[in-house]
Formats: structure tokens, sequence, C-alpha cells
């Protein structure tokens, strides 16, 4: 898994994948009808590629996997997320620069 920069995720791998992930883990919270979703998408991917190997990417569809929406509270889509040893470091909703996005990937590295 950690071979591919960005990952689409079902909620029985959630867990596994992110929560106990030895490397600091970015989740996209999208849906496919998500215009703001669709805008944030192409900078996510950019981003999982210059962090590749340090950094696992991955996206859920919160129409598929509605539990894991409504366990961490996400109301707004898109919703960026930064998890490190199972703990939520940072939690941004809607789209924003690919600069942002870095410092809190940055963050969760140091």
């Amino acid at each position: 898994m950690e071979s591919k920069p960005l990952v689409h995720l079902q909620g029985k791998d959630f867990e596994k994948e992110v929560l106990q992930s030895e490397v600091p883990t970015v989740v996209d919270f999208y849906a496919d009808w998500c215009g703001p979703c669709r805008m944030v998408s192409p900078v996510i991917e950019s981003l999982s590629k210059e962090y590749v190997g340090r950094v696992k990417f991955v996206k859920i569809n919160t129409d598929d996997n509605p539990e894991i929406a409504a366990k961490f509270e996400i109301m707004s889509i898109p919703t960026i997320m930064v998890f490190k040893k199972g703990e939520v470091l940072s939690r941004t909703v809607g789209a924003g620069p690919a600069a942002m996005y870095k410092q809190k990937i940055d963050a969760a590295l140091n």
C-alpha cells in the first residue's frame, strides 16, 4: 500500500491504514458530486506525489462510508484531516491552497 501515492479507502480499512499507520496520514473526505472536492483533488494528488514514502494519502468517499464520516463528525466536504499515530493533528474544511496543506503536513513530519 505504501507504494501508491494516493489510495481510495473503504471504511473497513480505515483502522489499519490510517489509525495504525506508522507514518503521518492525510485523509481527504469527499463525495463525487462535490464541486469544491473536485477542486482540491488535484492539489491532494500533487502533494501525495511530493511526499511519497514519507506521508500516506488516502481518500474516503463519505457517501460510501457514512460510518467513518459520522465517527469523525464530517459535516462539510471536502474535509482534509492529518493523522499521526492514531491522533487527529489537523482538520481543514473546504478547499484550500497547497501551501496551507503543506504547512499542516510538514508540522506532522516534525
